[in-house]
């Protein structure tokens, strides 16, 4: 407001004077105070000293200073683990240099929501079944599991949503087709925190289908939430009553197996 005031430059902190703040171990506002105080004693009593300085020597100093937040350890973490995420931060990083920090950061931001998308429109499912002698269900592909022919254990990894929609109901509609002995295909939904408009339309394609199929469509494990929103648009057996009424008469069948 003073600035405003007084036609005076806006007082605002750079991104390279945060980093010497945090260097020199600045934890209060009053860091700004002292560094005004600073300038203020240079300007009136160095400037003649100064005045011949090289702008590049000032230039080099800032960049000094920046050169801290440059991460190499993190970069190179980055792309052993993940190498959509190293691309990501790869373009992010050489925006805001070629264009600018607002650049980068939407660049930043729009790649990581098309990551996201791209990811979660693919999500990870497994068959599963009883490890012997137990109550837990593991990967058929990870562990040495007991499984039966007419029931399908199927477990959605991600919660259900339009991007990934249609995929559940390929995923579905060829485990069906691979399995012509199925009578009953259990969606496990302990991952699943959502499942909107689109998710419960394609919930009831699969359930029609399946039914002409001669193949009934079961839940499991829904979280509380969403059974609440299965309760309010009536899909299938919209009770837990109904839903544990199914999974006793599954476990029957795989018990007797």
């Amino acid at each position: 407001m003073a600035a405003g005031f007084s036609s005076g430059m806006p007082v605002t902190g750079g991104l390279s004077r945060t980093v010497i703040n945090y260097d020199a171990g600045a934890q209060t506002p009053a860091a700004g105070a002292f560094a005004a105080l600073g300038i203020a004693l240079v300007t009136m009593s160095f400037t003649g000293w100064l005045y011949y300085l090289p702008i590049a020597t000032l230039a080099a100093t800032i960049t000094v200073s920046i050169l801290t937040l440059v991460d190499i350890p993190m970069l190179r973490q980055t792309w052993r683990y993940s190498r959509s995420d190293f691309a990501a931060m790869a373009v992010t990083i050489l925006l805001t240099l070629i264009e600018g920090v607002e650049a980068g950061i939407l660049s930043g931001v729009t790649l990581s929501i098309a990551l996201f998308l791209y990811r979660t429109s693919r999500p990870h499912s497994a068959l599963v079944g009883r490890v012997p002698g137990t109550e837990h269900f593991r990967n058929t592909t990870r562990h040495d599991v007991e499984t039966v022919s007419t029931v399908a254990l199927l477990r959605i990894d991600e919660s259900l949503y339009f991007a990934n929609a249609r995929y559940l109901e390929d995923t579905v509609y060829n485990l069906v087709a691979s399995h012509p002995e199925l009578e009953h295909v259990v969606l496990i939904c302990s991952a699943v925190n959502l499942i909107d408009a689109s998710a419960l339309e394609s919930l009831d394609a699969i359930n029609a289908r399946l039914k002409d199929s001669e193949v009934k469509l079961h839940l499991s494990e829904v979280k509380g939430p969403v059974m609440d929103q299965l309760k309010r648009a009536i899909f299938g057996c919209a009770n837990r009553a109904c839903f544990s009424q199914h999974l006793r008469r599954l476990a029957r069948i795989f018990l007797a197996e």
